[in-house]
């Protein structure tokens, strides 16, 4: 009778031991997931301490993290229809050449005013490009107002002006030739950034003055007509225009239609005081071409 009730009791008993062998596993486990959760968990917080202490990876990280949102937000707008807003690049203001003319002082306001006006362009990329004329010529002993005329003889301020002859630019200088001046820049393509171009055009401006030893002659040499009878009336153009360029940033009353026609006080007020020597081929074609 005894051993018959062990007989009934076993499947019970057994069903015991293996809810408490599965409870003892399972609480096993979970002890076991609680400490390896927590030491994953440690070793990530230490990683991400490690790595936000490097500077280069914190720079990684947050380029990946705006690059993700961004094209979560395009593809967001171009869901919704809305093209414009998918290719809008709210720090594009910062490539723009321009400065609001409140920037500018008094001289440099009234130029910039008056140099949209004449050639109908933009006042705020005239006002930078004022700016830059002012700084570029103090360090390089010229008059900015000088610079500017040349802007404007050569160019007309069209920062996309091309030449028959491969001259580029505001200052319209001749790429191939002094491409190794835009080197520091990226390459010859930064010959249509203004800045750029001024900056350069000012350099060879600068060699050509020193070269040719005096002002009309270096710009003869600038415009590549040192080895010709006549500049075309080119140095004539550039003193006037910058004759007027003074009267404007003296308080004179300039009409904006004034003639650009050169008379001859002008180049006599202008006249090297040094004499000058003829240029060489080899040093026309080093400078301007």
């Amino acid at each position: 009778m005894r051993a018959l009730n062990m007989l009934r009791q076993a499947p019970r008993a057994a069903v015991r031991s293996i809810c408490v062998f599965a409870g003892d596993v399972g609480r096993g486990l979970l002890e076991i997931s609680h400490n390896t959760l927590a030491l994953v968990g440690l070793l990530a917080v230490a990683a991400a301490v490690f790595a936000l202490g490097r500077a280069d990876v914190r720079g990684h990280l947050e380029v990946a993290t705006l690059e993700w949102l961004q094209t979560r937000h395009e593809a967001r707008e171009l869901a919704n229809g809305n093209l414009l807003a998918a290719v809008a690049e709210p720090e594009a203001v910062s490539r723009a050449t321009a400065a609001s003319l409140t920037e500018l002082n008094r001289q440099q306001a009234a130029l910039a005013t008056w140099i949209a006006r004449r050639y109908k362009v933009a006042p705020e990329p005239v006002g930078a490009l004022v700016l830059e004329a002012w700084a570029l010529g103090q360090r390089a002993g010229l008059d900015p107002t000088l610079i500017l005329a040349i802007m404007a003889v050569e160019s007309g301020f069209n920062p996309f002006a091309q030449s028959p002859v491969g001259a580029q630019g505001l200052m319209q200088v001749m790429t191939r030739v002094h491409d190794d001046k835009y080197e520091s820049f990226g390459g010859v393509h930064a010959a249509f950034d203004p800045i750029t171009n001024l900056r350069v055009g000012v350099q060879v401006l600068q060699e050509c003055i020193r070269r040719a030893g005096g002002l009309q002659e270096g710009l003869r040499f600038y415009v590549g007509a040192a080895l010709l009878e006549t500049d075309g009336g080119y140095v004539g153009r550039v003193l006037l225009e910058q004759t007027h360029m003074r009267n404007v940033t003296e308080g004179r009353s300039v009409p904006v239609n004034i003639s650009n026609t050169p008379v001859a006080p002008v180049l006599k007020e202008a006249e090297a005081t040094e004499p000058v020597e003829p240029p060489t081929p080899t040093e026309l074609v080093a400078l301007k071409g």
